[in-house]
């Protein structure tokens, strides 16, 4: 599993880094801490998942997101936003119809993304040709 973290909080990347290597010894996490530097990830290779802040330095995440949805290359790429800021009702549906597959609020718990994380990636596996 390829996962990418797109966050600029140094303290949320390590953690979440820990506690997802504690879930998967074979997972290979790339860290972006912009959307520029995302993208550049994105060029370099395809994740699996993507793990999206929504509060980046340079783009909001959900208009980041409706970016990335564009590209025939990225578009079935499972997407998981976390946020601390934007937590409301209104905030979750605007990326859930951008279209994100879930939508965590920091602190997250790693194991419900974990559990979150493969079940998308098992959706996405079953809409492969």
């Amino acid at each position: 599993m390829n996962i990418l973290i797109v966050d600029d909080d140094k303290n949320f990347i390590d953690t979440l880094q820990d506690g997802l290597n504690l879930k998967s010894v074979d997972a290979v996490i790339r860290v972006a801490k912009s959307a520029r530097e995302a993208l550049d990830a994105l060029d370099a290779a395809l994740p699996s998942v993507i793990i999206l802040d929504i509060q980046l330095p340079d783009m909001h995440g959900v208009e980041f997101l409706r970016v990335i949805r564009q590209s025939e290359r990225l578009k079935k790429v499972p997407v998981i936003f976390i946020s601390a800021r934007y937590t409301e009702p209104a905030d979750r549906s605007e990326a859930m119809l951008a279209g994100a597959g879930a939508f965590f609020s920091k602190p997250v718990d790693v194991e419900e993304l974990w559990k979150e994380m493969k079940y998308l990636l098992g959706r996405a596996e079953g809409n492969k040709p």
